[in-house]
């Protein structure tokens, strides 16, 4: 038995590299519906989604601000990092505790974009050129709202959203968009992918009911 653990303990590592590599190169998303090792389970509304990296990856904000921009990996690496550990809640009801995300706090971002008084809310747009999510601009302002780029106390992998990330660390996972490419200031809430097909856009954890058949992302 002792030995059998041994073995377990040293052979781990590359079954979690093996499962991650499988997901990531699986077009049906039918391995999204396996949990991994470490408690996530994988999900895109995407056929496929192009990785990107420093040289190709960047960041838009725009929309009701004053000084619209546009952000690299290397840019957001150098601003100031804020840490959030909490626990990932997917409306599914699979969890994985006390989980550390790292990145630029949203507001920090907002700040620097000078927002306009007829902004009321922010829509968020990902480079797999589908999915999309939106929060008020109340909520979009809370300390607990990242931009992530590290997940677990290293980079985002590109199956986890990477390079760059939302985490909205109060809300089911699905307001944490992955494969973060735009920020947009809006004078109303747009809906996101899964609230125009009936989920809940006020997505907080234990105050909303989201739907029994919601899959993760």
């Amino acid at each position: 038995m002792l030995g059998l653990g041994a073995a377990g303990l040293v052979t781990a590592p590359y079954l979690q590299r093996g499962f991650e590599a499988v997901v990531g190169s699986d077009p049906t998303g039918l391995s999204g519906l396996l949990p991994n090792g470490g408690g996530f389970r994988y999900y895109s509304v995407a056929s496929s989604v192009p990785e990107r990296g420093p040289q190709d990856y960047r960041l838009t904000v725009n929309g009701l601000v004053d000084r619209p921009g546009t952000y690299t990996l290397d840019a957001l690496r150098a601003l100031p990092q804020t840490r959030v550990v909490r626990d990932v809640q997917c409306v599914t009801g699979w969890r994985v505790p006390s989980t550390p995300f790292e990145g630029v706090s949203l507001p920090r971002l907002l700040d620097a974009a000078g927002v306009r008084p007829q902004a009321r809310a922010v829509r968020f747009e990902c480079f797999d050129g589908t999915y999309t999510e939106s929060l008020t601009l109340p909520q979009a302002r809370r300390d607990d709202v990242l931009v992530a780029l590290r997940m677990q106390d290293r980079p985002l992998g590109h199956d986890h959203g990477g390079p760059v990330r939302l985490y909205v660390a109060p809300m089911y996972f699905y307001k944490s968009a992955k494969w973060l490419s735009g920020i947009t200031l809006t004078d109303r809430v747009e809906p996101g992918y899964w609230e125009r097909l009936g989920y809940d856009v006020d997505a907080w954890v234990g105050r909303s009911n989201g739907r029994d058949d919601a899959p993760t992302v």
